[in-house]
């Protein structure tokens, strides 16, 4: 099985989040799930991608995703990057001509839903140099699932994130799904962002009790021009149910974030975030998600990718 190890939301290897891609040879089936666990965890990242191709076709993908502990429905950063490694191995479908660049679409079948992807080339041509450069996936109808408001179930919270509820903001935490379920909580500013230090064993015990996978903190980032478009924030992403300490960009989660906003009206019903996540690790990543919030409301998030090795795995 050939395999790739891609730094995802970011362009340059050993930044953004790294993730396995595992693609399994084409007319085989995936392996039974305890061989995919366990190759996950020799992969030793948050989380890796196994990937065939459907029988709708080249541009139909099954995708199933595993941390070194167990089985998840959905992971952004590993389907960025899975898609950028597609795209670079030449097994997408041909680049099509737009108005302004070059794309192939795909979809990609997960536990979460039909997922739309499509990647974007940096040439203006589409012969065979074409290089991907950005790739955008559609995340699962997002849901408010439930707000936390209780004060002692708030201090409980943040206490365990090693923090304070600040009533000031006018947000509570909102367990929010674009595929996968997070804790959104608002902190006040970049230096508690920063100084974030939860206890993983009690935020693991809190992540079953409310049935999500982490907390996704976030800080709406100060000193924001007036002529910018987008809302820029700074987060960070705690999931050590699934065994990761602490996520340096995550896909999900930013989408659950883009909603929390679009529900507290912080951003618009069309509009453009840039999320900077991963600092606190020295993996500085950043995360374009895009809100159409009309009759349906749609979410992409998407970024750019760096591929750091590939090889084959013996199975």
């Amino acid at each position: 099985m050939r395999f790739f190890i891609a730094d995802a939301f970011s362009n340059e290897i050993f930044g953004g989040n790294p993730a396995g891609v595992v693609l399994i040879p084409e007319g085989c089936d995936f392996p039974d799930d305890e061989t995919l666990r366990k190759t996950a965890a020799e992969l030793r990242y948050s989380e890796t991608a196994f990937i065939k191709t459907a029988s709708g076709g080249k541009s139909e993908y099954q995708v199933r995703y595993f941390t070194p502990a167990a089985e998840v429905d959905l992971c952004g950063h590993a389907t960025i990057a899975s898609f950028y490694c597609l795209a670079k191995a030449g097994l997408l479908t041909k680049p099509h001509d737009t108005a302004t660049t070059f794309i192939s679409n795909a979809t990609a079948h997960t536990k979460a839903g039909d997922i739309e992807i499509t990647v974007q080339y940096g040439k203006s041509t589409a012969d065979d140099t074409s290089e991907p450069e950005f790739v955008m996936m559609d995340m699962a109808e997002p849901r408010h699932i439930a707000s936390i408001q209780d004060a002692v179930e708030l201090d409980r919270l943040y206490d365990i994130m090693g923090s304070e509820f600040d009533q000031s903001l006018g947000l509570f935490p909102m367990i929010i799904s674009t595929g996968l379920p997070d804790i959104i909580l608002p902190v006040s500013n970049e230096a508690d962002l920063h100084a974030l230090k939860p206890d993983l064993q009690a935020l693991t015990e809190l992540s079953k009790a409310y049935n999500v996978t982490g907390v996704h903190a976030f800080t709406i980032a100060e000193n924001q021009s007036e002529q910018q478009t987008d809302l820029v924030c700074h987060a960070r992403n705690f999931a050590p149910l699934y065994e990761i300490d602490e996520e340096a960009a995550t896909g999900t989660a930013s989408g659950a974030l883009t909603y929390y906003l679009c529900l507290n009206q912080k951003i618009g019903t069309k509009a453009t975030c840039r999320f900077i996540q991963g600092e606190a690790m020295g993996r500085p990543s950043e995360i374009l998600t895009t809100l159409d919030a009309g009759e349906t409301c749609k979410i992409r998030v998407g970024g750019k990718a760096a591929i750091l090795a590939e090889g084959e795995i013996n199975l």
